[in-house]
């Protein structure tokens, strides 16, 4: 039915115009009668709207609204550098987001105070007609992005159901970082370095890369030093790349540290390079600077844009840092053991949170994960309650009186002289190869599927 209406020859003849149309496979096999014809005509719109050739077309799919789990989702993240007027429309996004988001958990908490019943977002959807005629100027911003807002609360609910801590908080204009999300309807222009946004219009923007692919949400975000961001999810038509078989020399095991970032049960030792504490004497002086200008002033204003500016480096510096050691480890192994830390009882200890927080554990565990995930390797985690630096990683008995002083020790029972984390790491790597301490692994699969390597169910 589809093709009766685009053949083969059409297609050709858009893809010679210069428009990329990025899929027709799922609207082909699509089983719908009137509605098929329907998409056809909105996407033959979508077509003769573009206002510039070699235009990226937002992707249109009818696959149920469902995606393929198997397949990647990667997501881009461009600088945008909107003039005055586009700024003032991000600015009106963002507080109309944040003010609906407030309202909406403010419905929620009432309801289920009263009648004890909970407002799904489709509930919260139906009351924003309403909520638009008192307010008039949420008229100004985007539908979707307000709707996408109680789509993230009832996640935010969800999670915290599910996790039972986390409840979702009330956002505040002074936070350092606002965002609202853009579900559809945009689209990215390559060759002019622009991209439009509803209600927005054509934003000039730096890609740095392209991509291709179905577009999915686009999240728009403005930092503490005023530079706006957009974060385009995109599914790229590639599956999720099956995991590589591992074996005792090809896992390597990871102890991270505050004094070394990471040692690593080959003896490699990575420094902690301490980005906070290097810049920790030139933040006293601006924020110094900040407390002695009167609230309100202008020049308070310039004192906060510049202890955000030095927070804003020390956070790309440790990302980069992050990413490099991550990217390097994920290359070179088939498999990666780890142990599981609670980051947050640790945080809770005045003496060692400020070097905690510095050093970035969840992140790079966060890192690693993923990469994994794209690079087909495997992820090991053992529990947290794991002797690994107590035991000896050659006899395997226990040093009971080992103290968070002593960096290095000799065994009793076998006299091995030990570096207190390469031993650990040795043993977290030993541990995560054991079936009886493995948590949360998906192992991988050989050609007949079955499993290679070490599975635990549960």
């Amino acid at each position: 039915m589809f093709s009766d209406i685009i053949d083969m020859r059409q297609k050709t003849s858009l893809l010679a115009a210069g428009m990329n149309v990025v899929t027709y496979q799922n609207l082909q096999e699509s089983p719908f009668g009137a509605k098929l014809k329907r998409d056809v005509f909105l996407i033959m719109y979508l077509i003769s709207a573009a206002r510039y050739t070699n235009a990226f077309i937002l992707s249109y799919t009818l696959n149920n609204g469902k995606s393929n789990n198997n397949l990647m989702l990667i997501a881009y993240k461009y600088r945008m550098y909107p003039d005055d007027e586009q700024r003032e429309m991000f600015l009106k996004h963002f507080g109309a987001c944040r003010f609906v988001y407030n309202w909406s958990l403010e419905q929620k908490i009432k309801v289920y105070g009263i009648d004890k019943k909970t407002l799904t977002r489709f509930d919260l959807n139906n009351m924003l007609p309403n909520l638009k005629g008192e307010f008039e100027w949420l008229k100004e911003v985007n539908s979707q992005s307000l709707q996408e807002v109680n789509k993230r609360l009832d996640s935010a609910f969800k999670r915290f159901f599910r996790e039972k801590h986390g409840f979702p908080k009330f956002k505040s204009r002074k936070n350092p970082t606002q965002s609202f999300q853009l579900p559809q309807n945009y689209i990215v222009d390559f060759d002019a370095n622009q991209i439009r946004l509803p209600k927005i219009g054509w934003i000039k923007t730096t890609f740095h890369r392209t991509f291709e692919g179905v577009l999915k949400t686009a999240t728009v975000s403005m930092t503490a030093t005023g530079k706006f961001f957009i974060s385009i999810l995109v599914e790229d038509g590639r599956e999720t790349p099956k995991k590589e078989s591992f074996g005792y020399d090809s896992t390597i095991g990871l102890d991270v540290g505050i004094t070394d970032f990471v040692t690593m049960s080959d003896g490699t030792k990575i420094d902690n390079p301490k980005f906070l504490r290097d810049s920790i004497r030139r933040l006293k002086v601006l924020q110094r600077r900040v407390s002695q200008k009167k609230k309100g002033s202008k020049n308070r204003d310039k004192a906060k844009y510049q202890v955000a500016k030095q927070h804003e480096k020390i956070t790309n510096q440790r990302k980069d840092f992050l990413h490099k050691v991550s990217s390097k480890i994920v290359s070179e192994n088939q498999a990666i053991a780890i142990e599981t830390l609670n980051v947050a009882g640790m945080m809770k200890n005045h003496r060692l949170a400020q070097a905690i927080g510095d050093v970035s554990w969840s992140e790079f565990f966060r890192q690693l994960e993923y990469k994994c995930e794209w690079y087909g390797k495997t992820l090991l985690r053992i529990g947290q309650f794991e002797p690994s630096s107590k035991i000896c990683s050659v006899c395997g008995s226990i040093n009971r009186g080992l103290k968070l002083s002593d960096r290095e020790w000799t065994c009793a029972e076998c006299a091995a002289f030990h570096d207190r984390d390469v031993n650990a790491s040795i043993n977290i790597k030993k541990f995560a190869l054991q079936d009886q301490n493995l948590i949360g692994v998906i192992a991988p699969a050989d050609s007949r599927g079955e499993p290679v390597g070490d599975v635990i169910n549960g």
